[in-house]
């Protein structure tokens, strides 16, 4: 169904009077929207045509009659011709005259069409193919360009053909342009311009761009507020009624209080609420299913699809927290901050950790003072009641609070409870045992110094703040007294001295001296409390001037030779400067040679009264004098270097050397250094020693029978006896050459060796051998072995070393003397000297 002279920018919407029989699309294409047979007589139903903008609106009846099958089927066959414009040529002249190219009307071809493929659409030709052999071609995306091969046209006939089934969700429409050559490539005619549209089907459903929605609503909302809004998509064309969707509710959960608390806009998928009673206490959630059709909602022929809205009640604050008890207890030690005394419990029945549940407590009565605070539990809304101040048992025993409690926000209008509410308190305070405290703390004493030791200062003593506890009196004790000159009476406080008091010790800062007391109870516990007296000491001129420096360098000669000293002065004013600077009388060498000038009240000079003083260290002694009451003096030496000096009045090198004197710092760190290196020297030495005698102890373990100490040493053969006089002399002569003790190992003696000292001087024999000789130097060494002091004597007990088990040898018990003792005359071992009388009263004696 078409309009003739209507304006195409009009848009137009159709409409069937039967719409479950035939349905027509935007382009007044008629469908039939179901399969059924036609009578014979004439169906008829009435298309209507509305304006969207004016809405003026046309009706056109329309009659519809079967006609035979192949009458159908001819109709079907004839195909529309395309002709080219006809242009007019003059003898192969250019173009002189062209009729008005023509509007060719799109071509609209249904989607998903099933075929037969190819599907001819329509048939181009040029006038001018009776007179020339004409070649057919088209271009354009569908054709030669991407997508290719979905039209193709018949070179020779002009026929246009479609080689499968288009969907219009991809490609809507298809621009493509014809073209007409001759046999030569020479184009023939203009290309013209043709246009195919891809009906739209009904082949999409709508979907949702969520499957589930998620919405909140808050509760007690009245009809008509707004909850969310759900959105489908549809991929068929929006301009008609396949792509046109309409939404509807299917379903509630739950349906309390009423199956229809929430309704939605059919068209743009609002969702509202209809009726009143949301209540979260109730009903936290309800789940809504949510239907979105195309074809405008027809349920009949349109497609559908559901999707799922989850909305949620909020909470509003319309329930006030309400105290579990109307009187809460607690009680605190007295004296204790930060304690928790009560818990205050409330009840709320909005939802947990929101603005509405959340409690906030505040006192109402009974704390004026601001000794306590209510602090919120934020995980379970509880009220701690907390001890801000201390609490003097002794002044309050009991208080009795009381609190009310209010949510965050406040109440939602139209609420019928109070907006909050309230329950008393009631705190207990538990006497405890306090510390006693000093009064006054601290305390000041103004003294002058100089006190003597066991002088009564002053009286601390301390208070007891338990009044209703039986304790005895308290007792003092010192805490700190650096210098340890105070002393305090345990049991009245009493402070006396057991030092003179000096305001020049290193214990008094700025004129104050601290000390510090304490003082116990019996309680149980027992406390203590602490107490610092100050004792501020006034000056008096105990303590003389001095000068400072103590040295000083100044030239020989007259000019310049000026020395600046200052008197330093431990006391302050008005015991200390300004200073009176003088030279003693005595001797008199030092008024003659020396001058003193004071430039200032702690400042003076010192120079040179003659021209020429010769070089050297001179002790100047100068007497100071305070200003005190009465006044203090001192004399005070002052070692002054003589030296002779440069134009610039400082002494030359020479000069300095010879006329500096060591201090006594230096003196002493000289001796320092000498006594550090003879520890030194010592350490070495004895190092040296100890590992001698680590090597020779060494040497000494070993084997028992390598053992050669107190063995008997074989020396050269003397020959067959006594009787043979024929031997060598010369061992004798020469007795250095035996081995000396030297041998044996630094520290290792026996028992009965001498000990070392210094060796007596024997007598040494000369080299040359002469047998006279023996006699004389037996008897020489016998007399130095004689006048030895340091010899032991023989007859003291010897002690060997242990050289081992067993012996190779036999016992000498069998072995007899050719000779008793007794046939022997040992009257001669008298003559040899003290070292033989023991053994000369052994065997020179009677039978005894």
């Amino acid at each position: 169904v078409r309009f003739q002279s209507c304006n195409e920018n009009k848009k137009i919407h159709f409409g069937s009077s039967e719409p479950e029989d035939f349905r027509v699309g935007e382009d007044g294409v008629v469908y039939a929207e179901r399969s059924f047979q036609l009578s014979a007589e004439p169906t008829e139903f009435v298309v209507s045509a509305q304006d969207k903008e004016t809405q003026e609106e046309w009706q056109m009846r329309v009659k519809l009659t079967p006609e035979p099958a192949g009458a159908l089927e001819k109709d079907e066959k004839k195909i529309e011709d395309i002709i080219f414009p006809w242009q007019q040529y003059k003898h192969g002249s250019p173009l002189k005259r062209q009729k008005r190219d023509w509007v060719i009307p799109p071509i609209n071809l249904p989607e998903n069409s099933r075929g037969p493929f190819p599907q001819e659409l329509v048939r181009i030709r040029s006038d001018r193919d009776k007179s020339l052999s004409l070649r057919y071609s088209v271009t354009g995306p569908g054709a030669d360009q991407p997508p290719t091969g979905i039209f193709i046209i018949n070179p020779i006939s002009g026929q246009l053909s479609v080689t499968k089934p288009l969907d219009r969700e991809q490609i809507a429409s298809f621009h493509l342009r014809a073209h007409a050559v001759d046999v030569n490539g020479n184009q023939v005619e203009n290309p013209i311009d043709i246009v195919i549209n891809v009906i739209d089907m009904n082949d999409n459903r709508p979907e949702f761009l969520h499957q589930v929605w998620n919405g909140t609503v808050p509760e007690g909302s009245k009809p008509g507020t707004y909850v969310m809004t759900v959105t489908a998509i549809d991929a068929d064309d929006p301009n008609a009624q396949n792509g046109m969707l309409r939404y509807r509710i299917l379903s509630q959960a739950p349906s309390s209080p009423s199956p229809n608390m929430f309704t939605i806009n059919n068209e743009t998928g609002d969702i509202i609420t209809v009726a009143a009673g949301l209540d979260r206490e109730k009903v936290q959630q309800y789940t809504l299913i949510i239907q979105a059709t195309d074809m405008e909602g027809n349920p009949t022929y349109g497609l559908s699809n559901t999707a799922t809205a989850v909305i949620t009640v909020t909470d509003v604050n319309d329930n006030p927290p309400e105290f579990t008890a109307m009187t809460f207890y607690g009680e605190v030690p007295e004296n204790r901050v930060d304690v928790i005394v009560a818990n205050l419990t409330v009840t709320d029945k909005d939802q947990p950790h929101t603005p509405a549940w959340n409690a906030l407590y505040r006192m109402t009565g009974g704390d004026p003072t601001g000794r306590f605070a209510i602090m919120t539990d934020p995980n379970s809304n509880d009220g701690l009641v907390t001890v801000m101040k201390p609490i003097d048992f002794e002044t309050n025993r009991m208080f009795i609070l009381t609190v009310a409690a209010e949510n965050q926000v406040p109440l939602a209008k139209g609420i019928q409870h109070p907006p909050q509410s309230t329950a008393t308190v009631s705190i207990t305070v538990i006497d405890v045992n306090e510390s006693p405290y000093f009064v006054p703390n601290p305390k000041l004493v103004r003294q002058e110094e100089g006190l003597l030791a066991g002088s009564m200062l002053t009286t601390f003593t301390a208070q007891d703040p338990d009044r209703y506890m039986q304790q005895t009196s308290l007792r003092y004790s010192k805490l700190s007294d650096p210098a340890n000159w105070l002393k305090i009476d345990p049991v009245n406080g009493q402070i006396t001295t057991t030092a003179v008091l000096d305001r020049e010790s290193i214990y008094v800062q700025n004129n104050m001296y601290n000390a510090t007391f304490l003082a116990s109870d019996n309680g149980i516990p027992p406390m203590s409390g602490t107490g610092t007296l100050q004792i501020y000491l006034l000056d008096i001129n105990d303590n003389a001037p001095q000068v400072n420096p103590k040295e000083a360098t100044t030239c020989e000669t007259l000019q310049p030779n000026a020395i600046n000293i200052t008197a330093v002065d431990p006391d302050i004013d008005p015991n200390a400067g300004p200073f009176a600077f003088e030279l003693p009388d005595t001797p008199a060498s030092i008024k003659r040679n020396w001058t003193i000038v004071r430039i200032s009240g702690d400042h003076a000079q010192l120079s040179l009264r003659i021209r020429f003083l010769e070089a050297g260290i001179y002790d100047v002694p100068i007497v100071i004098t305070d200003s005190g009451n009465p006044h203090a003096s001192s004399t005070s030496v002052l070692k002054v270097k003589v030296c002779q000096c440069d134009i610039n009045g400082d002494c030359t090198d020479v000069d300095r050397i010879v006329g500096a004197g060591l201090g006594t710092g230096a003196i002493i760190a000289i001796l320092l250094c000498i006594i550090i290196l003879l520890i030194l020297v010592l350490m070495f030495v004895v190092w040296m020693k100890r590992r001698d005698k680590e090597r020779q102890a060494k040497q000494l373990l070993i084997d028992p029978e390598d053992d050669v100490r107190d063995n008997i040493l074989k020396y050269d053969e003397e020959g067959g006896g006594e009787e043979d006089q024929d031997y060598d002399l010369s061992q004798l002569q020469q007795p250095d050459t035996v081995e000396p003790d030297a041998i044996k190992p630094v520290g290792i003696r026996r028992l009965d060796e001498r000990p070392i000292h210094a060796e007596p001087q024997y007598p040494v024999r000369s080299a040359a051998p002469h047998p006279g000789d023996i006699g004389d130097f037996i008897n020489e060494g016998l007399k130095a072995a004689d006048n030895d002091p340091t010899a032991p004597p023989y007859d003291s007990l010897l002690v060997f070393d242990y050289e081992g088990s067993g012996s190779t040898a036999g016992s000498l018990s069998s072995l007899n003397s050719s000779s008793s003792g007794g046939e022997q005359d040992y009257d001669y071992l008298n003559d040899w000297g003290p070292r033989f009388k023991k053994l000369a009263d052994m065997y020179g004696g009677g039978d005894d």
